[in-house]
């Protein structure tokens, strides 16, 4: 890989990919997390032969190719799948055609000629590998109705020498490539100073294949590495002197947009020379959103910048409609316990003093240091979804077949409940799969108080541990971290990109009501969409529940098919007050079924307002809601709605066939009203229905 300084230098956004054991052999794969049992067997065939699955045929005289490159090509795949390599020969080429005759010849064709010595002491006599082997495809160009094409004039496959074995092969100079992702990686380890056969040591382990099975050998990244040294000396001069003029106006730009926005904040470090070294800012909507909705944040530190060599942070929340917040960010220079504890005291400070309730992170010992330091009260929650994207790259190459057992047994320790549980299976796995000894497996217990729900049960996450707020948190970090030349552009993109949607109407949705119970309608009356969605599930569910009155106002709450464990629940009456054993109310904010079951059961009509928190209410909003989606008319249109779907499922039920149209028509009339302008750029008619005309 090539880097020339007239090359401009964008900012490269990479997922941090050292693992947080510390161990410098262990590596995070930053792609194809889903495939990590397939890893090692996929990368091992690709450094032994090429795919199978595509079949060479033997060229024969009279074959046509579009091109010469075409040709080379398959003569090539033909040559590697048969023990030997090729090479270009002689071209001959005329005034009136050009090039009209190409030669390609083994790679052991004709004799080296003597060479005149060179004037040294001690010169290397090399070997030839050159012995006359008379293997070879010879190409004519000809004009077919205008078009130039190429065939086979000759071609003979008879060699005098042995052919090789496929493990043999890929050693040959003609197959030995290192790519481009090798190279970038090649050249980050040479610049932090590994030598060229700890390179080579990490790369297999990276890749999982044993030693001398990469698709290149040490003398090629030997030669690559003194050929890229005296750009990369270059570039790197260029690079720190952009990184440290790119700081300053990145600094600027704070300091002008302090003067326009009076809520804007920012905080930088600077080193012993006056450059700035770490920079952290937050915008004024942000601060506001905070005031709100600042119980639980979400500190993502998984990107780092290549070109600037720093950690980007971002802080994210959750508002009462289920949208991703944008809070602050920091870009600092390394990650040490150091650098996070300044991070956090400027996020801290930035809030106006005001702490978080619950902070969600990835893995990090440096992050979990400067947390227990700085923020000694806040809940630390290590991301679930975190710890399982690392499982292929720890446990895919030890486990081998195993793995896929191994990530399902996984799946179901992480969902348990009850911390007597996870202890008892977590030990049931160590010793069936043998990782007793197993650096990840000792790692991911010495955080088993952060990451396992059955730990997490009593802190409150608001919503922030599913996996569609991860999927937002992700789409977010994609949309800002996209190429950019300089970090006042990157600057740019973040203010844009955390301002949008702090201004714009939040659209209320109409939720129809699924029963007839007064705590659904006055659930709807209180929450956001969002929220009350979650709820009229507990709701619908609470239905399918028994309870036995226990002693001391307490009932125990199962389900009647017994699909879960039992919950108990304790009802105190005089404070109105309910508390189930499942935690749910605690961790979300949300009412589970167990507790919405027992309160109908004592004839409640309503869910006692302190079990609606400030931050799943309608008036929490920080835009203004647009209400203006069928007001008046909320009852009339789910009435005919309501005997629409009635009338069809009646209708549709007689046959199969009925059915199947049913299901295909309302499917692509349902993508029609998807596609259909959002009610508040039409004129919505409020003239009354008759039900009877539809």
């Amino acid at each position: 890989m090539e880097i020339t300084a007239a090359k401009p230098f964008n900012n490269i956004w990479i997922r941090r990919q050292q693992c947080p054991c510390g161990d410098w052999k262990c590596y995070i794969k930053a792609d194809g997390d889903e495939q990590g049992a397939n890893v090692s067997q996929t990368t091992k065939s690709e450094a032994t032969s090429s795919s199978s699955q595509d079949i060479v045929f033997t060229p024969y005289v009279g074959q046509i190719f579009k091109g010469d490159d075409e040709a080379f090509e398959y003569y090539s795949n033909f040559a590697r799948k048969n023990g030997f390599s090729v090479r270009k020969a002689r071209s001959t080429e005329s005034q009136n055609l050009g090039i009209y005759r190409r030669d390609f010849v083994c790679y052991r064709s004709g004799f080296n000629q003597p060479r005149k010595k060179a004037n040294v002491e001690h010169p290397r006599d090399r070997k030839s590998v050159r012995c006359g082997c008379d293997a070879k495809l010879y190409l004519t160009k000809e004009i077919a109705d205008g078009v130039a094409q190429w065939y086979v004039s000759q071609f003979s496959n008879i060699h005098n020498h042995e052919l090789l074995e496929d493990d043999q092969v890929r050693l040959l100079p003609a197959y030995r490539k290192i790519q481009e992702a090798d190279q970038e990686r090649i050249l980050l380890l040479s610049k932090a100073g590994f030598p060229v056969n700890r390179i080579v040591k990490v790369l297999e382990l990276e890749k999982g294949v044993q030693p001398g099975q990469l698709p290149f050998i040490e003398k090629d990244v030997r030669n690559f590495v003194r050929t890229c040294k005296k750009t990369v000396e270059e570039n790197d001069a260029l690079i720190t002197e952009k990184r440290e003029n790119d700081l300053l106006d990145l600094l600027e730009g704070c300091k002008a947009s302090a003067q326009k926005d009076e809520g804007f904040v920012y905080s930088f470090t600077t080193d012993e020379n006056g450059r700035v070294e770490n920079i952290a800012w937050s915008y004024g909507h942000s601060r506001q959103a905070y005031s709100f909705f600042g119980d639980v944040v979400t500190f993502d530190t998984t990107y780092r910048s290549i070109t600037y060599n720093m950690i980007f942070g971002v802080w994210f929340g959750i508002d009462n409609h289920g949208n991703v917040l944008f809070l602050g960010c920091v870009l600092l220079q390394d990650e040490t316990s150091q650098s996070f504890t300044w991070a956090l005291q400027s996020f801290v400070r930035f809030m106006r003093g005001r702490q978080p309730q619950t902070i969600v992170t990835d893995i990090d010992s440096g992050l979990r240091d400067a947390i227990a330091s700085e923020m000694p009260n806040t809940k630390h929650v290590i991301s679930i979804w975190q710890v399982l994207s690392k499982l292929s790259s720890w446990f895919s190459l030890p486990l081998g077949l195993q793995y896929p057992d191994f990530k399902s047994e996984f799946d179901v320790l992480c969902r348990l409940e009850n911390v007597e549980d996870f202890e008892h299976q977590w030990n049931q796995l160590v010793a069936r799969f043998g990782l007793g000894s197993d650096k990840h497996i000792a790692l991911l217990l010495s955080y088993r108080a952060s990451w396992p729900s059955s730990y997490m049960r009593n802190f409150f996450l608001a919503r922030t541990m599913m996996i569609e707020y991860w999927k937002l948190v992700e789409t977010y970090m994609k949309n800002i971290l996209s190429p950019q030349s300089s970090l006042l552009l990157f600057f740019e993109k973040v203010g844009s990109a955390s301002n949008v949607g702090s201004h714009k109407k939040e659209k209320q949705l109409y939720m129809p009501a699924k029963t007839c119970l007064p705590v659904e309608e006055h659930s709807r009356s209180i929450l956001t969409p969002y929220a009350f969605n979650i709820m009229q599930h507990e709701i619908i569910l609470s239905m399918q529940y028994a309870i036995t009155e226990m002693a001391n106002s307490s009932y125990l709450v199962r389900h009647y098919k017994k699909m879960e464990a039992e919950c108990l629940v304790i009802w105190i009456h005089e404070d109105e007050q309910v508390h189930c054993s499942c935690k749910e109310f605690e961790h979300s904010g949300i009412m589970c079924r167990h507790s919405i079951r027992v309160l109908v059961s004592k004839n409640y009509f309503q869910i006692p307002e302190k079990y609606f928190p400030l931050r799943w209410r309608l008036e929490s909003s920080l835009a203004p809601l647009d209400d203006s989606v069928i007001q008046s008319s909320k009852n009339e249109y789910s009435q005919v709605f309501h005997a629409l779907c009635g009338s069809l499922y009646s209708e549709s039920s007689i046959s199969k066939q009925r059915f199947d149209y049913v299901n295909r028509e309302l499917k692509q009339l349902l993508e029609h009203v998807q596609n259909m302008p959002s009610v508040d750029e039409v004129a919505v008619s409020s003239a009354p229905i008759n039900v009877g005309e539809l």
